[in-house]
């Protein structure tokens, strides 16, 4: 089996590497450390799994997840991140990813995913399939129902304390294009302030309080 490891922190390839080839004799791993890579390498090697983290420094890991679905169909991602928010599930879910798994998942559970997943068969980490299944929303989040893939990007960097030009830059956008999302996203879901839009953030279960930066609890301008 070949599998692209797609994450930009080089400890955390090498760490997944290293494991899934003890787990899986035989398998050959290729390590990729941001989005524009990662397309390009699925063109030329044609893997059988991607393994996709979703922050990555260049292009979003949903955005990589979406082209590579785009010019073939047929592909195999899996993600791994750090992030298991349902609204961040189903955009995975969205752009095409066969499963999903958290970085604080046991090893047993990463080697499945990538074998089901090789096998063609969807593979959701098993507590987050379980709030899947029950719906555990809040209410707010049906107001994030209309928010696009972009959007939602958008507004995960900024309530977790991202500026407006690292998000810029991470997206390969202007600074003026970062500004009309978070205007968009403030008119959609009907807030006024960057602070409500936070809060809305942590209302909805995208970000956690203890994921905030200090200076976006101490008020967003």
């Amino acid at each position: 089996m070949k599998l692209m490891i797609v994450d930009d922190h080089q400890v955390v390839r090498q760490g997944i590497a290293n494991l899934l080839r003890s787990m899986m004799p035989g398998l050959e791993v290729t390590e990729v450390d941001n989005g524009q890579d990662a397309v390009s390498g699925y063109a030329r090697l044609q893997p059988d799994v991607v393994l996709l983290d979703m922050g990555l420094p260049d292009i979003s890991g949903l955005e990589v997840g979406r082209r590579i679905r785009q010019r073939w169909r047929g592909a195999s991602i899996v993600f791994f991140t750090m992030h298991d928010e349902l609204p961040m599930v189903r955009q995975a879910l969205d752009v095409g990813g066969m499963g999903f798994v958290s970085k604080s998942c046991a090893p047993e559970e990463l080697l499945e995913a990538v074998k089901r997943v090789a096998a063609g068969q969807p593979y959701i980490e098993h507590p987050v399939a379980t709030r899947l299944a029950m719906n555990q929303e809040r209410p707010v989040d049906n107001r994030l129902r209309d928010v696009t893939q972009r959007e939602m990007e958008v507004l995960l960097m900024y309530a977790r304390g991202e500026n407006i030009p690292g998000i810029a830059q991470r997206l390969c956008v202007s600074n003026k294009t970062v500004s009309n999302h978070l205007a968009l996203l403030k008119s959609k879901l009907n807030v006024e302030s960057s602070v409500e839009l936070i809060h809305l953030a942590v209302d909805a279960g995208l970000v956690r309080y203890g994921q905030l930066d200090e200076r976006q609890r101490a008020g967003a301008r």
